[in-house]
């Protein structure tokens, strides 16, 4: 048996072909479609995926507005930061974030569920969230892909 035909192919920075993804939020249950996202950034869809480099697509996320929350989540889910100062432990609900502004609860989700590290913040950096069916990413055509 020849064994040099097994060879195994990691993807590299070059080698990685990624393109524009379009997802409509308008419907859809928060977390699910924060895990769909999170598997197109990080490319497991792909056949070459390789978990040390980015190979995964752009994601532009359209109608955020229109997410939907599951039972008493509006009222119950509570998002917590820290200002850095002794008792300065800060919350909203996810009604208050809503309001503020609902393109974080989106980005909030789909972050939580990306690697803790530097890849994960360089994939992070290729979601782009948006409230309303308008976006900046025309000019580079996105796929529309259907999650419902």
């Amino acid at each position: 048996m020849d064994t040099l035909s097994y060879k195994t192919v990691s993807a590299n920075k070059n080698t990685v072909s990624k393109e524009w993804v379009l997802v409509d939020a308008d419907g859809l249950a928060l977390g699910r479609l924060a895990s769909e996202v999170a598997i197109l950034l990080r490319g497991k869809h792909k056949p070459n995926f390789t978990p040390h480099v980015d190979c995964g697509d752009n994601v532009v996320v359209i109608n955020a507005e229109k997410i939907n929350l599951t039972g008493n989540k509006w009222t119950d889910k509570s998002y917590i930061r820290h200002t850095g100062y002794p008792g300065g432990q800060r919350s909203l609900t996810a009604n208050e974030l809503f309001d503020k502004d609902p393109t974080r609860l989106v980005e909030k989700a789909v972050k939580g569920m990306l690697p803790k590290n530097k890849l994960g913040s360089a994939i992070f950096r290729n979601l782009k969230v948006y409230g309303g069916t308008e976006h900046d990413q025309e000019a580079q055509k996105p796929k529309v892909i259907n999650l419902k």
